[in-house]
C-alpha cells in the first residue's frame, strides 16, 4: 500500500446511498474533492446548520472553503446547468470552496437532451427510467468520436467545427424520431455566453490533482450513482452510461490508479433503487412503505419514489470486488429502529439452485430470488448515538453480521443526516 494522501467515496448500491454526506463529511478534513464520472443526473443532498443543500454536478466538497472542487475529465456537463448550480451554491452560503472543469470534459448540448427524452420514451414499457437530461446521449457522442469538450470552446474554428456536428444532430433526429432541434446560432451564443461565465475554472485537471497528490495533500474522489449502476459491471441494461465504480477513478480524473490509497464503499442498511431492473429483496409491503417514509426515499432532484429492500450482500459482495472497496461505511442505520426483525439477503434461488454470485444477464437476474438470513431489529431512537458502544445490541450485531457476510471492515455508520450525525470507528483518511 502506498502512503499517499487519497481516499475514493463510492456507492456500492444502486445509488443514492448518502455519498453527498459522506463526502461532505471527509471534506472537511480535504485538500481536494474530484468527482469522476457522471453528469448532473447525479443529485447528492447534504445538510448542515439545519440547512439542505443539493448539488448535481458540482463536487460536495464546494461547502467548504478550503477545498478545491474538480470536475475531471470523466464528466459530462451542461454548462447552463454548472453556471446555475454555481450561482445557486454562491448565494446559499457565505463561504464556499473553489470549483476547477476538465478541459477534457465532455458538454451535454441541448439535442441530447432530446435525443436522451425520444430515445426513451421510444422504448414504451421497456423504459430504462433515465433522468432525461441527456448524459445518455452525450455519452454516445463521446464514444461516436463527434462529442464537444470544454477545451474546444477555446479553439478558433470551434464555431465552425461545432456548426458540422450540430448539421448532423439535426438531420439524425428529424430522419430517426422527426424531431426540430434549436436553430444553430441560438445553441452556439447560449454556449459560448455560458462558457464565458465559466472559462477561468477550465484547467487540465488531471495535472492539477496529480500534482496537489505528490505534494501530499488529501485528496477525496466522489463518486456518482452506484456500482450497481456500472455501464461495465451492474446490471445492464438498466445501469447509468458510464464507469461509476471506483475502478474508473483514475481514468476518469486523468491520473495512474497508483495513486489510489483507499477506496470506501457507502451503503445503505437496506437497499433501494430507482427505475426499472431486477430487484430480489424488494420489499412492495407496509415494511418497504415504512422504510421509504422513514428514510425519505424520494429523489434528490427529480422526487421520483424509490423502491425499497432488505440489504442485497450477494449485489454488496459483487460490487466490493469490481470496486476494489477496502472498507463500508453504513448509513442511514436509524432507519431501521422499531423493526422487529431484519433481514439479509446472502443468497439467491435461480432455477431451483442456490447460488452466491451475480448472473450477468438481466432475465437471469430478474428470475431471482433472495435468501435470507435474520437477525432481531431494535426499538429505540439512535439519531443522538455517538459511538458504537451506544447503540443497542441488536443494532451492534447487524454491523457485525454484514462485517461477516460481506467480509469488509464496516469503519462507520450514520444516524441522521446532517454532518453531526457520523460516528467513525477507525481512521479512515
Amino acid at each position: 500500500m502506498n502512503n499517499f494522501k487519497t481516499l475514493v467515496v463510492v456507492g456500492s448500491q444502486w445509488g443514492d446511498e448518502g455519498k453527498g454526506k459522506i463526502t461532505d463529511y471527509f471534506s472537511q478534513q480535504t485538500n481536494v474533492v474530484v468527482r469522476f464520472s457522471g453528469g448532473d443526473n447525479a443529485g447528492h443532498q447534504i445538510n448542515f446548520n439545519g440547512q439542505k443543500h443539493k448539488v448535481r454536478i458540482i463536487p460536495s466538497g464546494i461547502f467548504n472553503k478550503n477545498v478545491i472542487n474538480i470536475i475531471g475529465n470523466g464528466c459530462v456537463i451542461n454548462l447552463q446547468q454548472i453556471v446555475d448550480e454555481f450561482e445557486l451554491i454562491k448565494q446559499s452560503v457565505k463561504d464556499y470552496g473553489t470549483l476547477l472543469i476538465s478541459n477534457r470534459a465532455q458538454l451535454v448540448l441541448p439535442y441530447h437532451i432530446q435525443i436522451d427524452t425520444a430515445q426513451e420514451e421510444a422504448k414504451g414499457d421497456k423504459k430504462i427510467g433515465t433522468t432525461k437530461r441527456g448524459i445518455g446521449p452525450a455519452y454516445q457522442d463521446k464514444a461516436s468520436r463527434i462529442g464537444v469538450r470544454l477545451g474546444d470552446l477555446a479553439i478558433p474554428n470551434f464555431k465552425e467545427r461545432f456548426k458540422e456536428i450540430h448539421s448532423y444532430q439535426k438531420d439524425f433526429l428529424k430522419k430517426m424520431y422527426n424531431i426540430e432541434i434549436e436553430d444553430f446560432e441560438t445553441t452556439y451564443n447560449e454556449l459560448i455566453v455560458n462558457y464565458e461565465k465559466i472559462k477561468e475554472h477550465v484547467i487540465d485537471t488531471g495535472e492539477y490533482i496529480e500534482a496537489a497528490i505528490k505534494e501530499g495533500k488529501k485528496v477525496l474522489f466522489e463518486g456518482a450513482q452506484g456500482a450497481m449502476l456500472d455501464i461495465d459491471h451492474g446490471t445492464y441494461p438498466f445501469v447509468t452510461s458510464s464507469n461509476c465504480s471506483a475502478s474508473n477513478v483514475a481514468t476518469g480524473s486523468g491520473i495512474g490508479f497508483k495513486y489510489i490509497n483507499k477506496i470506501l464503499g457507502v451503503v445503505k442498511a437496506y437497499s433501494t433503487r430507482v427505475g426499472a431492473g431486477g430487484f430480489p429483496t424488494e420489499l412492495l409491503n407496509e415494511i418497504g412503505d415504512g422504510i421509504r417514509e422513514r428514510g425519505n426515499e424520494y429523489g434528490a432532484n427529480t422526487k421520483r419514489p424509490r423502491r425499497v429492500g432488505w440489504i442485497d450482500a450477494v449485489a454488496l459482495r459483487y460490487a466490493i470486488r469490481t470496486s476494489g472497496i477496502d472498507a463500508l461505511f453504513i448509513t442511514l442505520l436509524d432507519v431501521l429502529s422499531g423493526l422487529d426483525e431484519i433481514k439479509i439477503c446472502n443468497k439467491y434461488l435461480l432455477n431451483g439452485r442456490e447460488i452466491t454470485n451475480m448472473p450477468a444477464t438481466t432475465e437471469e437476474y430478474e428470475q431471482c430470488e433472495a435468501l435470507y438470513v435474520s437477525t432481531p431489529g431494535w426499538s429505540e431512537d439512535i439519531t443522538g448515538v455517538t459511538s458504537f458502544d451506544e447503540l443497542p445490541d441488536a443494532a451492534k450485531n447487524y454491523i457485525k453480521l454484514i462485517e461477516k457476510i460481506c467480509e469488509v471492515d464496516v469503519v462507520g455508520f450514520s444516524v441522521g443526516p446532517d454532518r453531526t450525525q457520523t460516528v467513525l470507528l477507525d481512521q479512515v483518511f
